[in-house]
C-alpha cells in the first residue's frame, strides 16, 4: 500500500495504469491451461469430494454458443445457513464464466457430489471489499499470492485487502 493509503499495483507488462483499473494476468495457455482444467476432470471422474468445500464445479451456458460449459472455481465464502457460495473472478470481468453468468444467471453448481441449483448475484465493489477483508485473515498466504498474481501489492493489513477486493468482481450464488 502506498503512503496515500491506496493499493498499489506492480509495474509489469500485464498491469495498466491505476486510472484505467487493474490489468488482469493473461488467461492460462499451454501446460498452465491443462493444470487449471485438471480439477474439472477430477470432478467428472467423481472425485470432487477431495476438494472439500474449497472448490466447486460451475455448470453454466455459453452466452454466445448456448453450449454447456464447466469450470472449477475457488469458494471464497460459503454460508451454510443462507445456502450461498461466493466466488471471485481473478481474471476480471472479462472471464468467460463471469460473462456467461451475466447472460444466464441461473446455473447449477456441484460441491463434492452434491448439486445445487443457484442464481448468480453480482456484488458491488463495497461488498467485494468486505468479502476479501474476511477472506484474507482466514487464508493469508493464498490471499497474498492471489493479490500478487493479479498485479496488486498489499501490506498484509485487512484494509489493503479490502481495497483489493473492491477491484475484483465477486459473484454470490444463492440456492433457489
Amino acid at each position: 500500500m502506498s503512503k496515500s493509503g491506496k493499493v498499489s499495483q506492480k509495474v509489469s507488462n500485464n498491469v495498466s495504469d491505476p486510472e484505467s483499473g487493474p490489468q488482469r494476468p493473461p488467461r492460462p495457455a499451454g501446460w498452465r491451461r491443462l493444470a487449471f482444467r485438471l480439477p474439472v476432470h477430477l470432478y467428472r471422474a467423481g472425485l470432487g469430494g477431495i476438494f472439500g468445500g474449497r472448490l466447486l464445479l460451475l455448470h453454466h451456458v455459453g452466452r454466445t454458443s448456448g453450449q454447456p460449459r464447466q469450470v472449477v472455481l475457488e469458494v471464497v465464502a460459503h454460508d451454510r445457513e443462507a445456502r450461498t457460495w461466493t466466488l471471485a473472478s481473478g481474471f476480471g470481468p472479462g472471464s468467460h464464466w463471469y460473462r456467461n453468468l451475466q447472460a444466464h444467471p441461473r446455473v447449477t453448481i456441484q460441491v463434492g457430489r452434491r448439486r445445487h441449483a443457484v442464481t448468480a448475484r453480482f456484488l458491488t465493489p463495497e461488498e467485494g471489499g468486505r468479502v476479501m477483508a474476511r477472506y484474507a485473515p482466514r487464508h493469508p498466504r493464498t490471499a497474498r499470492k492471489l493479490s500478487a498474481y493479479m498485479g496488486f501489492t498489499v501490506d498484509g493489513s485487512v484494509e489493503s485487502y479490502r481495497r483489493v477486493g473492491e477491484q475484483i468482481p465477486f459473484v454470490r450464488l444463492d440456492e433457489r
